[in-house]
């Protein structure tokens, strides 16, 4: 896992960004909730009216308000107000001080709202309490006032308010108002009459405080939000009778909380583009730097570290895996990191909301982790697998399509459709395995947060009827609700994609971290002389893992204008040992040196610039003929191609094309016959101008005439050039300068075609199973000849030197 957070160091400042940008994004998004639950709550049943106390009060219920209130809030009251016309109107107060008169004056003035809105049936029941109450009080009272005042409570019962007001006494206001289901009804104001009895004394102080201690009770028993709701239903009727417009605050109210909303959405929109701009653009540039990393360390790859990570591997792991990481990487900033935002802000807003239901919201984190685990349990293995799945799978499509050739030959098209999909198939269930468990999951945390939406709902409507919760206060912890389960759904479902990731990371940085075996020098060696000497001395190797030596005590030189030739049965060891030239592999033993430096001494680039490679597979990249041929030398001039093509014998197949050198060469060039792309191979070798030209069995493809023909003009046109072939067939190397017979690792023969048929019984074997017996004897004349005339031209050379050097002295 830690490779994943590795990638993302040298991006900390838009890391540093997209954490900012959260921030924004959360701060917005947890601001919602509450936006709708004091739209609900206050615009739409407070009337967009946020505290206890009326904007404006008319002079008269100024003096009502105050019945039920002590000294100290009398006090509090009056301080509040300013009077002006004789209307009150509220002074401007910090939103601290109005809170804490919110507290102080709730139950003086839920009192007053209550007396001033009582309906006739309140009022008569708090009549008949009221005498119930003086007879109680009363015990000497005489029987027949005892029993005038209890027909008198009989007689209640079929009065109206104003009747029983007149029959009592009493001074009250009746007046017509909407009830709760929007019916008009008659509601009585009995503060006027309770203000004269205590004004006249006919009311004590004991039956006021009883009377008020009655009333509170009651009025408490409908909870403290309830009992605010009634407070601001009073402050809203106040204000209404003192001529304040209450419809418009109330617009107004929810004019300015929907323009919050609407702000806070597109900023939350635009943080939230910004998030996933700057995310997706980090995780391309991670892929991108992946890439490059990879392709880069495997391209300075030895053979050694090419045998260990198979082709179709790398190929997984380059793709695959680096889309993998990229996208979980732009998931991981995109949401990994935004849920604890939201889900600590979340768990914060619940406990301000002071709700008591946080228990629901522990129970279903606790339901989700026990299904997540689950869940987890038997979808991990399998995910560890996948990507091992997926590289066989390559693997087989890639070895199938390359050799495809062979497999319509050979009729086993059945049996490697078999193999692919066996390999398919394995993949296949390993993925559908998975994605049933992905695709459970989604379902499963849908069902479980709608359950606790429920569950919050029941409960919340609870306590919503015993008047301890506000419907608005509700929805906004159902939102808040979900968001923390939300928030929550999202680690624990990454904590089931980040391990894939992180085995797909850990792919890649084995390839990124595993270095080439071939080393360069700190102190790379030059030589005084670069003519292309090459010399072998003592030269052992062992390929990694392997018991025993593939090449034992090889030791020759091979000389600049000569041919070196190497000649073997099959797996004797040849093309290992061109391979040590331009460092495929380094030696395990002896020394390789090219005109007098150790190879390994020398700087890589430089060793590899002065060879000129062919390999036993001709490879051609995609684009045109000339474009092959300069792949060693991209500035070499038209006339260097042409003549490269002249020397590899292609230039009369090119001529033959349309387009000649501007010709198309499709990928691996599948567009060009076998020799023809041998021939094109040769010629990208030649057109380098190096100073050694090794030849792995690259002939093989070509026929007879043609194979003549190139080494005759190659011996011609490149007569300075160290040449090294590598063949199976005696005829290319008949002429050959020296030739080396490898056999099971070792140098069993060494010298010219004629010396070793006299020589070495492993060469005259191959050349035996190759040429007949004439052909033999003709060509160990030839060779016989060659070397005749070979000697009379240096003796000649010689006596011609002698010569110029007696003119000379005679002069």
């Amino acid at each position: 896992m830690k490779y994943l957070f590795k990638n993302l160091k040298q991006y900390w400042k838009s890391v540093v960004l997209l954490a900012v940008l959260l921030l924004i994004q959360g701060f917005c998004e947890m601001s919602m909730p509450q936006y709708t639950q004091n739209i609900i709550d206050v615009g739409i049943q407070n009337k967009g009216i946020t505290h206890i106390l009326p904007a404006k009060v008319t002079a008269g219920e100024f003096e009502r308000a105050q019945v039920f209130m002590d000294e100290v809030q009398k006090q509090e009251w009056r301080e509040a107000y300013s009077e002006k016309d004789g209307v009150y109107e509220l002074q401007d107060l910090s939103e601290e001080t109005l809170d804490g008169l919110d507290k102080s004056l709730l139950t003086p003035v839920v009192l007053a709202y209550q007396l001033g809105h009582m309906t006739e049936d309140s009022f008569r029941d708090m009549m008949k309490a009221q005498i119930q109450s003086t007879l109680d009080m009363q015990k000497d009272l005489p029987d027949f006032a005892r029993k005038a005042a209890e027909a008198q409570m009989k007689a209640l019962d079929g009065m109206s308010a104003e009747e029983i007001a007149d029959a009592l006494g009493m001074d009250i206001t009746t007046f017509e108002a909407k009830d709760e289901d929007g019916n008009m009804a008659v509601y009585v104001d009995v503060r006027p009459a309770m203000q004269s009895l205590l004004e006249s004394g006919q009311m004590s102080e004991d039956q006021t405080a009883g009377m008020k201690k009655q009333i509170s009770e009651t009025v408490e028993a409908i909870g403290d939000r309830t009992m605010r709701a009634m407070g601001i239903q009073y402050a809203a009727d106040a204000a209404e009778a003192a001529g304040v417009d209450v419809d418009r605050q109330q617009k107004d109210y929810l004019w300015q909380s929907g323009g919050r909303m609407i702000l806070m959405a597109l900023i939350m929109a635009i943080a939230a583009v910004a998030v996933s701009f700057v995310a997706s653009r980090v995780g391309s540039f991670i892929g991108r730097d992946l890439r490059r990393k990879v392709f880069g360390n495997v391209i300075s790859y030895s053979n050694a570290e090419m045998d260990k990570f198979q082709t179709s591997s790398l190929i997984t792991r380059a793709t695959n895996d680096v889309q993998q990481v990229q996208m979980v990487t732009t998931m991981l900033l995109r949401m990994v990191l935004y849920a604890p935002v939201l889900g600590i802000w979340g768990v914060f807003k619940v406990w301000q909301s002071h709700a008591n239901m946080s228990w629901i919201i522990i129970l279903g984190i606790a339901v989700i982790v026990g299904m997540i685990m689950t869940l987890m349990f038997f979808a991990m293995p399998k995910f560890k697998i996948m990507q091992k799945m997926v590289d066989r799978l390559n693997g087989v499509s890639r070895e199938i399509l390359t050799g495809l050739m062979v497999v319509r030959a050979f009729g086993r098209e059945k049996t490697e459709e078999k193999r692919f999909d066996d390999a398919n198939s394995d993949l296949m269930r390993t993925q559908l395995f998975t994605n049933r468990v992905m695709t459970f999951m989604m379902p499963s945390m849908m069902f479980i947060m709608s359950g606790l939406g429920v569950l919050i709902t029941w409960v919340a409507a609870h306590r919503v009827d015993s008047g301890v919760l506000e419907v608005g206060a509700m929805t906004s912890f159902i939102t808040y609700s979900m968001i923390i389960i939300s928030s929550f759904m999202i680690l624990t479902a990454m904590s089931i994609i980040l391990p894939r990731a992180g085995v797909a990371a850990e792919r890649i940085n084995e390839v990124v971290t595993t270095k080439s075996s071939i080393l360069e020098p700190e102190e790379p060696q030059v030589p005084e002389e670069q003519k292309g000497l090459v010399e072998f001395d003592h030269v052992n190797f062992r390929y990694p893992g392997a018991e025993e030596d593939a090449l034992q005590g090889i030791t020759f030189a091979a000389e600049p204008g000569k041919t070196t030739a190497i000649i073997g049965s099959t797996g004797s060891g040849k093309s290992t040992l061109v391979n040590l030239i331009p460092r495929f592999y380094d030696v395990t033993g002896g020394s390789i040196r090219m005109d007098g430096v150790d190879i390994r001494q020398m700087d890589l680039r430089q060793l590899r610039d002065e060879i000129g490679f062919v390999p036993q597979k001709g490879t051609l990249f995609s684009g045109t003929i000339a474009s092959n041929i300069r792949f060693g030398r991209p500035d070499a001039p038209d006339f260097e191609v042409e003549r490269a093509a002249r020397i590899a014998q292609a230039d009369d197949f090119i001529g033959e094309k349309e387009e000649g050198y501007s010709s198309h060469i499709s990928q691996g060039g599948s567009n060009v016959s076998g020799g023809q792309k041998q021939r094109l191979s040769i010629a990208r070798a030649i057109a380098k101008r190096p100073k050694v030209l090794v030849f792995d069995d690259s002939f093989s493809a070509l026929d007879m005439k043609t194979d003549a023909k190139l080494r005759e003009v190659l011996a011609e046109e490149e007569k300075d050039a160290t040449r090294i072939i590598v063949a199976q067939r005696v005829s290319t190397i008949l002429n050959a300068d020296q030739i080396l017979v490898i056999d099971e690792g070792k140098i069993v023969g060494t010298g010219t075609h004629t010396e070793l048929l006299d020589s070495c019984e492993v060469y005259r074997q191959i050349a035996s199973s190759q040429l007949s017996a004439k052909e033999l004897e003709e060509t160990r004349q030839a060779g016989k000849d060659a070397a005749s005339r070979h000697a009379a031209g240096k003796d000649a050379a010689s006596g011609h030197a002698a010569g110029k050097e007696d003119i000379h002295h005679a002069e």
